[in-house]
């Protein structure tokens, strides 16, 4: 399995950085933008204005959508989670069948409860469906200061070849078969990190931040277990080491996103730099309880988001939550 030309759709911040150090690891990479206008603009400036400062590779090629993809080895989808059925289906008349389709994002659809691969696999039936994701900051990534994370697929021989094609010194790709742990822990560390930002925003001290994070911890595995992810995946580069990068920096948007909240602040979703916890968080909310699964703590970010609960509400709901054995 050979895959020397990928297309990634989606220039923004992680588009970009993904674009980039695919470049220097050798492949022939077309960067796909969301219309003429901002491929022309891209191609004049060689940077991103969702990254700027970090130059284009002199050898990547830039189109617009919906890109052919019927020359293409794979192609990674980096772009919001509630926009990937659409990116998705732009591929389906021209991929080549058994081409791997490889989703950047960090979610699940709202009002479908599917993740990334199901959204690919129901719009595109031809593809192999795939996942990339872990603990990395795109602008780390497009500087080439070193990462690691995991790619999945079913197909883990496929996987594997794609994690030593599209992986280099500095960007290290792990590769794994437990797509759905992968999954989980991408989207629910996202919701947690919105916590996360609002124990700092609230100035709430380091104890309060562990605990957060471990109880947080737990409640990722939980649902992870329940719905068939394996532990070692959820203890993991895309579980417990995405859990701690996104909740302890302000790198992270999500964690920026529940500072802005504890300051009284909230960024508007509309207009502000994306963050995905906020979409997540009523879906996640959604299926654990449907599963009859326990996570006071992303309720609570859910309750908060919606307005149902002040932050103050919500954190005296939590402290006073009965005390329990640990395990």
């Amino acid at each position: 399995m050979k895959y020397d030309r990928v297309t990634v759709v989606g220039a923004g911040a992680w588009g970009t950085a993904l674009a980039n150090v695919l470049a220097r690891a050798g492949r022939e990479v077309t960067l796909c933008a969301r219309d003429d206008a901002a491929a022309h603009q891209l191609m004049a400036r060689r940077e991103s204005a969702y990254l700027p400062g970090v130059q284009l590779e002199k050898s990547i090629r830039i189109v617009s959508m919906p890109p052919d993809a019927s020359q293409q080895d794979a192609i990674l989808l980096a772009i919001p989670s509630q926009n990937m059925r659409d990116a998705a289906r732009a591929l389906a008349s021209t991929l080549v069948r058994g081409t791997p389709v490889i989703a950047c994002a960090k979610g699940i659809e709202c009002g479908t409860h599917k993740f990334m691969t199901e959204v690919i696999e129901q719009s595109v039936p031809d593809a192999l469906a795939a996942i990339l994701s872990g603990p990395s900051f795109a602008h780390d990534v497009a500087r080439g200061l070193p990462a690691a994370v995991t790619l999945a697929s079913r197909d883990e021989r496929a996987a594997a070849a794609l994690a030593r094609a599209l992986g280099s010194p500095a960007f290290r790709l792990y590769h794994a078969a437990d797509v759905r742990g992968v999954e989980i822990g991408g989207a629910a560390k996202n919701v947690l990190a919105i916590a996360a930002g609002i124990v700092a925003g609230r100035a709430l001290g380091a104890s309060a931040a562990a605990a957060l994070i471990t109880r947080g911890f737990a409640e990722l595995f939980r649902f992870g277990a329940a719905l068939g992810a394996r532990p070692q995946t959820l203890t993991g580069l895309s579980g417990l080491g995405d859990l701690i990068l996104t909740c302890s920096s302000n790198q992270s948007r999500n964690f920026s996103f529940g500072i802005a909240c504890a300051k009284g602040v909230p960024p508007d979703p509309a207009t502000a730099p994306l963050a995905e916890g906020v979409f997540t968080a009523p879906v996640l909310i959604e299926m654990a309880s449907a599963a009859r699964i326990e996570m006071p703590i992303a309720a609570a970010v859910a309750d908060i988001l919606a307005r149902r609960a002040s932050i103050d509400e919500a954190i005296d709901a939590l402290l006073m939550r009965p005390f329990r054995a640990e395990a």
